[in-house]
C-alpha cells in the first residue's frame, strides 16, 4: 500500500470532491482518480459514490477512514522518530509558553540548556496563557511556562519565581540628577494607562488605583511588547514586570517610577504539567538555576 494513497484519500473525505482535492494536494485529477482507484483494489472495496459533482464516503469508507488516519499517523510519527535519530536526539520536549516569557530570558536559558543536552529535540509553541492549560492537557505539550496560576484536578502548577511589577515611563529629559523627583500620582493624572498585558494582576490593581486616581484614564493593550513600545514613543505609562523592562532601563529609554501608595503587585510565573517525565524535572532543574 502506497501511502500517498491514503494522504488523497483522507483528504478527498474532507473536501468531498475530486477537484478540490487535487488543488489541495497540488496534483492533477487524474492522479487523483488512479490513487482512489489503486487503494479501492488493494481493500477490495469501493471507498466513494458519487452524487452529482459531490462524492461520498460508502459505508465501507466510513469504517476504512478512521483506520487511514491511524496508518498515515503512525507512519508519519515514523518518519518523524528517524530524521531524530539522524540528527542525534533521543529524547523530544515539547514547551508552551507565553509570548511574555518567551522574549524575556527565555532564549538565553534554552540556548545553554540545548548545548547541555544536545539529546533533547526541543519544540516550542508560544500561547496565550489562557491556552497553555488546554495544551498540556491534550498531551500537544509536556510542560507549559504561563503567567497565570491553573487549578485543574488532572494538572500540576508549580510556582516557578516572582517578577517585581513596576510603573514605567518614558525617559523625556527631563529627569536629569537636578530635576525634582518625578511623582507617580502626577504621572497617572496627565498620561493613559495602557492595562491587561498581563492576565494575573490587572484587575485588582486598577480597583486600587481608582479609588486613590478617580480620574484615571486607561487604554487596554494586551502585549507587553505592544505596551512597551508604546511607553518608548511617550503615548502613555504602565504597570509591567521588571523581567520585561530590564534592558530599557538600563539603556534609559524607560524610567521607573516610585509609587509608595501602592501595595505593588507581583507577577508570577507557573510551571504546568500533567506528568513528571524525567525530561520536565530535568528542565525544570535546569530553569532554577537563573534569575528572572
Amino acid at each position: 500500500m502506497d501511502f500517498k494513497w491514503l494522504h488523497t484519500f483522507i483528504s478527498a473525505a474532507k473536501y468531498e470532491n475530486f477537484r478540490k482535492t487535487a488543488e489541495a494536494l497540488y496534483i492533477s485529477q487524474p492522479t487523483v482518480s488512479v490513487h482512489i482507484r489503486q487503494l479501492e483494489d488493494e481493500i477490495g472495496s469501493s471507498l466513494f459514490q458519487r452524487e452529482g459533482r459531490k462524492v461520498l464516503l460508502t459505508e465501507a469508507g466510513r469504517e476504512f477512514l478512521p483506520v487511514a488516519k491511524e496508518l498515515l499517523k503512525v507512519y508519519e510519527n515514523g518518519l518523524d522518530d528517524l530524521e531524530r535519530y539522524r540528527q542525534g536526539y533521543s529524547q523530544k520536549l515539547a514547551l508552551a509558553m507565553s509570548p511574555l516569557i518567551g522574549e524575556s530570558i527565555m532564549p538565553f536559558v534554552l540556548r545553554k540548556f540545548m548545548i547541555i543536552h544536545p539529546e533533547i529535540e526541543m519544540s516550542i509553541q508560544v500561547l496565550e496563557s489562557k491556552y497553555i492549560t488546554d495544551a498540556v492537557l491534550e498531551g500537544e505539550v509536556d510542560l507549559g511556562l504561563s503567567r497565570m496560576q491553573v487549578n485543574h484536578s488532572e494538572l500540576k502548577c508549580k510556582p516557578l519565581y516572582e517578577d517585581p511589577v513596576l510603573l514605567v515611563v518614558p525617559h523625556d529629559g527631563a529627569d536629569s540628577e537636578f530635576a525634582p523627583p518625578i511623582d507617580a500620582r502626577e504621572v497617572l493624572r496627565s498620561r493613559y494607562l495602557f492595562t491587561h498585558n498581563h492576565p494575573e494582576y490587572w484587575e485588582g490593581l486598577l480597583r486600587t488605583l481608582r479609588a486613590e486616581i478617580p480620574l484615571l484614564r486607561t487604554m487596554l493593550v494586551s502585549q507587553v511588547h505592544v505596551t512597551r513600545r508604546f511607553v518608548i514613543e511617550g503615548l502613555g505609562v504602565s504597570f509591567l514586570p521588571e523581567s520585561t523592562v530590564r534592558r530599557e532601563l538600563a539603556e534609559g529609554r524607560l524610567l521607573s517610577v516610585p509609587c509608595p501608595f501602592l501595595q505593588m503587585p507581583v507577577a508570577k510565573t507557573y510551571a504546568v504539567f500533567k506528568y513528571e517525565h524525567q525530561k520536565v524535572t530535568k528542565f525544570l532543574e535546569f530553569l532554577s538555576h537563573f534569575r528572572f
